[in-house]
């Protein structure tokens, strides 16, 4: 079975689709970083950074000025980035086609967090079937499916506990180019000699793991809050490049399916109390380093939330199939 945890799936770094987000490194990659940073205070709006702002931001979480430079123009080039001038200032903002996978994947953050909603008992089955020929379009669709939270059953089968919405719909179309069939169906518990259950797609002591690992790790910050500046900036950057794997590997798991003691939902209300406690102190402190490179206003700069991350996008921002 395929490692659920190939982070090189999850983050694809290969020339299929319009948007080539970075790839997950051990630890938190320049890029990554700033894709984050402009996500948590700019989907919504979209609204334009000074780059010498999040230049001085990256360098306050550790990264050097020129690795910021290069990761800047590396998401450039990825289409996750475009950017403009100012007179003699250069100004960066998400792609709308970045904005929106973005976006799709705060839902899913959002969803988790927020508590989900009930199994109806139906799994979303999607097969596909591309040949060697199209092994760049097939990596990439298989990257889509592990980023909105499916694993494969078997090989060209792929499942997740969780219905299409229409923009997912569309997006994996773009992939597949007709090569793809979705249905909906319920598990009818066969004999596990003969067959596999829908869960085995997942390695749930693996996943546990991980939010034993999120839980030590930030956990003892709540007793600090609240803090101000630079760290509750870097902190609430760190907390959401952590904890948005998990509805990844996680996808809702039907929660009767798992073991005792499942720590989902601690690992969701530690989540929000991190991520939208630190929201005003953060905001304000992004704001006072933009304002160091620019005159103008900062409009659309705004800290998100949880809530600001499950309603997605606003409907004049959508791009075409969403």
């Amino acid at each position: 079975m395929t490692n659920p945890y190939d982070i090189e799936e999850i983050f694809p770094d290969d020339d299929a689709g319009p948007v080539r987000l970075p790839r997950r490194q051990s630890g938190n990659s320049p890029q990554g970083l700033a894709v984050t940073l402009l996500a948590d205070y700019t989907l919504r709006s979209r609204a334009r950074l000074p780059s010498a702002a999040v230049v001085a931001l990256l360098a306050e979480a550790g990264v050097s000025h020129a690795g910021a430079r290069t990761a800047i123009s590396r998401l450039a080039r990825r289409g996750v980035l475009e950017g403009s001038r100012q007179g003699r200032n250069s100004f960066y903002r998400l792609t709308e086609a970045a904005a929106s996978y973005l976006a799709t994947g705060g839902r899913a953050i959002a969803s988790s967090a927020a508590g989900g909603r009930p199994w109806d008992r139906h799994w979303t089955l999607i097969a596909f079937s591309l040949p060697q020929s199209e092994r760049t379009r097939r990596r990439a669709l298989r990257s889509r499916l592990r980023w909105l939270g499916y694993a494969p059953l078997y090989d060209g089968l792929w499942i997740s506990p969780r219905d299409l919405t229409g923009q997912v719909k569309a997006q994996l179309a773009q992939l597949a180019l007709g090569a793809m069939t979705v249905f909906r169906a319920r598990h009818v518990g066969l004999d596990t000699a003969i067959g596999r259950s829908p869960l085995d797609a997942w390695d749930t002591a693996a996943i546990a793991g991980q939010y034993e690992g999120f839980i030590r790790r930030w956990d003892p910050l709540l007793s600090r809050m609240p803090i101000t500046g630079a760290e509750a900036v870097r902190a609430r950057t760190e907390v959401m490049d952590t904890y948005r794997r998990l509805p990844i590997i996680d996808p809702q798991l039907p929660v009767e399916l798992l073991p005792p003691g499942w720590l989902r939902n601690r690992a969701a209300d530690l989540f929000g109390a991190v991520y939208d406690g630190l929201a005003q102190p953060a905001e304000d402190h992004v704001k006072a380093v933009a304002g160091r490179f620019t005159t103008g206003a900062l409009p659309g700069v705004r800290a998100h939330i949880v809530t600001d991350l499950l309603a997605g996008l606003p409907q004049d921002q959508m791009s075409p199939g969403s």
